[in-house]
């Protein structure tokens, strides 16, 4: 699976993702995209998933139509250790997400 992880969250998650091909935003040298025009160039760049911590995506942008499979991290800090403990977690969305989909992770 394609993955592109944003901006906001820590470069080095993409490295934790084993068996997917990840990368970043940053990477990509996508810097400052808006999310429409964001996640349309990741589309059109084969991404299948995108994984933000922007909660307010899935209202924002009409994800479904853009057929790509967003994962939200909500409520923790934007530190790798801080994202470590729900890796594994995010590896197993990644195995079932389907392009349109939003899958929320929070701590609640």
């Amino acid at each position: 699976m394609r993955v592109l992880v944003d901006q906001c969250l820590p470069r080095h998650l993409a490295a934790e993702l084993p068996g997917h091909d990840a990368t970043t935003v940053r990477a990509q040298r996508w810097l400052g995209l808006r999310n429409g025009v964001l996640l349309r160039a990741a589309v059109d760049a084969g991404f299948g998933v995108f994984i933000t911590n922007d909660s307010s995506i899935e209202f924002q942008q009409n994800v479904k139509r853009l057929g790509i499979g967003v994962i939200a991290i909500v409520g923790f800090r934007n530190r790798i250790e801080d994202l470590r403990p729900i890796i594994p977690r995010i590896l197993q969305e990644l195995m079932t997400i389907q392009p349109g989909q939003v899958v929320t992770i929070s701590r609640r």
